[in-house]
């Protein structure tokens, strides 16, 4: 561990003196994304899938449901559930066991964004009040992690939801519920996308490489639906945020997203 720490202190030295000098490791702007790739309906036992690159980080998202009751305190509405797994295949720092706490931010995070833009409409999922609903379960498998998880993975969950189908159902006598062979698809009201701002020093850089994001001191997250509303917010890690430096990645992050949603669209007008 005293090793990684020594090699960390290196690299950051190293990516600051870079940043002063106005550049990046891989050359990239300051604002400016590595190429995306969205892949839909790529596992076929899935209701809904999707394969998400971002530069060399790669994830895939798969969307299941299974009928269920529903909470006591939402006895109408359906149910989401997000879940990560991090494996150390992915990353020499994943391991093996129960959900660590970053894939259970990483799923929160992604899940706080497609709940507060109200995507979906969760009364839709409801077939029976009080008895039945349909509970989707919405989960991550990183292949690669070469750096900002975050936005990828709200990509991946919105491609997966809006290209997934359920089953149509049929209420028998004393509310049996058959379910048929026929699918539908869900209806998406909304289209959120996360963008991740990471601060090294003074600097502010966007959609953070491996090292980049290793070495930074402090990450913010927020999302956007297609109306420019801001969804959610997250932020990360111990370093600090003025409220002046907040403003301005708001307002810097809004444009990124409008590049991530262009490549969100795209590949669902292909669906």
């Amino acid at each position: 561990m005293g090793d990684n720490y020594v090699i960390s202190e290196i690299e950051k030295d190293h990516i600051l003196f870079q940043l002063e000098q106005n550049k990046r490791s891989d050359n990239r702007e300051f604002n400016q994304l590595r190429e995306v790739s969205i892949e839909t309906n790529y596992v076929g036992k899935a209701e809904g899938s999707a394969v998400v690159t971002l530069g060399d980080t790669k994830l895939i998202v798969g969307v299941k449901a299974i009928l269920g009751k529903p909470f006591p305190d939402t006895p109408d509405s359906g149910v989401i559930t997000t879940s990560a797994e991090l494996s150390p295949l992915a990353s020499p720092f994943f391991e093996s066991g129960p959900p660590s706490v970053a894939a259970i931010e990483l799923a929160r995070v992604t899940d706080r964004a497609i709940r507060e833009s109200h995507s979906l409409d969760l009364s839709k999922l409801c077939v029976i009040p009080e008895k039945s609903v349909w509970i989707l379960f919405i989960d991550f498998y990183i292949l690669n992690d070469a750096g900002n998880l975050f936005d990828a993975a709200a990509l991946g969950a919105i491609a997966a939801l809006a290209t997934a189908e359920i089953p149509k159902v049929k209420i028998g006598e004393d509310d049996e519920v058959e379910i048929l062979e026929e699918k539908e698809p869900l209806i998406i009201n909304h289209y959120p996308v996360s963008v991740t701002s990471y601060k090294l020093g003074k600097h502010k850089i966007f959609d953070a490489n491996f090292k980049e994001e290793r070495v930074s001191d402090a990450r913010i997250t927020f999302g956007f639906d297609e109306d420019d509303h801001i969804v959610s917010v997250q932020k990360g890690k111990l370093g600090v945020y003025t409220p002046l430096e907040i403003k301005e990645i708001l307002k810097e992050s809004l444009l990124v997203s409008k590049t991530l949603r262009k490549e969100l669209m795209k590949a669902l007008s292909k669906k």
